[in-house]
């Protein structure tokens, strides 16, 4: 599968690196991953209560203030992770896969994306919104509207994945029963290159961890 982004996706500050793990068990979790998580979580929650990481939460509104997308329904996804984590004390499991990159992703406050490489069609690209896409938002069944200003990441059968870094597709979601998963690890311009790197390599070793299977970072925009 190849990964592109467009120049123009680049130049308002998108950052991009994509992960490749295949051949992962996603259905079984172990006494020592629920530990950890515990664990985590009370530390992610003193961060959530010293503010930290909002620079990089603010780098994502700049994004979108630079192309005119209105902050209503628009919430980064790290950001909502976040507000969740705070309100309800805990991340909602989901199956082991998402449950490991989602605490990744309020312990960075990257926005990060995980999509089932079986169900997506020939390859992926990064760009504006052209007006023959389609989107059916995770958990629904009928297709959204799509704004010509909104970035998404594409497949070849021009359907949506992910809108911005803040929705993803019914179509890619990752469920108990996948094996070979796509990662989006998204910056701004607040986030080094470093940043993503580290975070793109610790969903890598914490996923292959716990869920076996092999990783490697198959696109990096910065490189």
């Amino acid at each position: 599968m190849k990964v592109t982004i467009n120049d123009d996706v680049k130049k308002i500050g998108v950052k991009l690196i994509g992960v490749e793990i295949t051949d992962i068990e996603n259905s079984k979790y172990s006494d020592t991953y629920r530990k950890e998580h515990t664990d985590r979580i009370e530390r992610v929650l003193h961060d959530i209560e010293k503010g930290v990481h909002n620079d990089i939460l603010d780098g994502y509104w700049q994004l979108h203030q630079k192309i005119s997308i209105p902050k209503r329904n628009n919430i980064p996804a790290s950001e909502n992770l976040i507000k969740l984590l705070h309100k309800n004390g805990d991340l909602f499991s989901i199956n082991l896969a998402v449950d490991i990159y989602n605490l990744i992703s309020t312990e960075t406050a990257i926005a990060l994306g995980a999509h089932d490489i079986d169900k997506i069609t020939g390859n992926i690209r990064l760009d504006f919104i052209r007006g023959n896409e389609k989107f059916v938002p995770i958990g629904q069944v009928e297709p959204k509207s799509l704004r010509s200003e909104e970035y998404a990441y594409v497949d070849d059968a021009d359907d949506v994945i992910c809108k911005l870094e803040v929705r993803q597709a019914e179509k890619t979601k990752v469920t108990d029963q996948t094996k070979n998963i796509f990662y989006i690890v998204q910056g701004n311009e607040v986030t080094s290159h470093e940043e993503l790197l580290d975070t793109a390599n610790k969903i890598i070793d914490e996923t292959t961890k716990y869920c076996g299977g092999h990783g490697k970072i198959i696109f990096d925009s910065e490189a």
